[in-house]
């Protein structure tokens, strides 16, 4: 199936199940697919990422790159060898640094398989990613939906995604009542809830950096 067939396809599954999202889908731009990357290195641009702006985390990434010569590529033993003042140095916390190098070590021990990661369901996926310090759920649904472009996931517990479901939705639940509404919602979304998160992002011209 070609993507643009694979495309139209979630675009009318989802606008014929949700009329909020067939308004959505509507009014917005087209969503492109990712491209599968390397989740070693999505792993640690997400940990630099965390809790900083785009702007900020890009300059940051820009550095810990530099530190990587000739190529910029950090491999996994090459991080595992750099100090905490050298992480430093690029704009990377010590804790942020210890995060880096548990990826590192998680990479060095062939537990980053994209063949293997790939083929998950969405739990197994979580539960293989959250073995690394620093790296939660939400991280690990980022990877699915932008490094993998896995077509069916749906991350409830991102702010963004809580933001726009109330907006358009009428939500007024608060906490677990409002996550357990929000999942029964995207359930009709089935198995396009990725795309119908991304309609959901792009709504609020607050897509997060791929």
């Amino acid at each position: 199936m070609s993507i643009s067939t694979d495309s139209d396809q979630a675009l009318g599954h989802l606008a014929q199940a949700d009329p909020v999202l067939a308004r959505l889908i509507a009014q917005g731009r087209p969503i492109q697919p990712s491209a599968h990357e390397d989740l070693y290195l999505a792993l640690l641009r997400a940990i630099v990422s965390q809790q900083i702006s785009t702007k900020a985390a890009a300059a940051i990434w820009r550095k810990v790159q530099a530190l990587f010569p000739p190529d910029g590529y950090p491999e996994p033993a090459a991080l595992l060898l750099l100090t905490d003042e050298d992480l430093r140095a690029a704009g990377i916390s010590r804790q942020k640094a210890g995060y880096l190098r548990a990826i590192a070590d998680f990479a060095q021990r062939d537990q980053l398989d994209h063949t293997y990661l790939s083929q998950l369901d969405a739990d197994a996926f979580t539960a293989h990613l959250t073995q690394i310090k620093g790296v939660g759920r939400w991280t690990a649904q980022m990877l699915q939906m932008f490094a993998l472009d896995q077509p069916d996931v749906f991350p409830e517990g991102d702010l963004g995604i809580q933001n726009a479901m109330k907006r358009h939705y009428g939500l007024e639940e608060t906490g677990r009542a409002l996550l357990k509404r929000m999942t029964a919602i995207a359930e009709a979304w089935r198995p396009y809830r990725t795309v119908a998160s991304k309609y959901l992002w792009q709504s609020l011209d607050n897509t997060p950096a791929e």
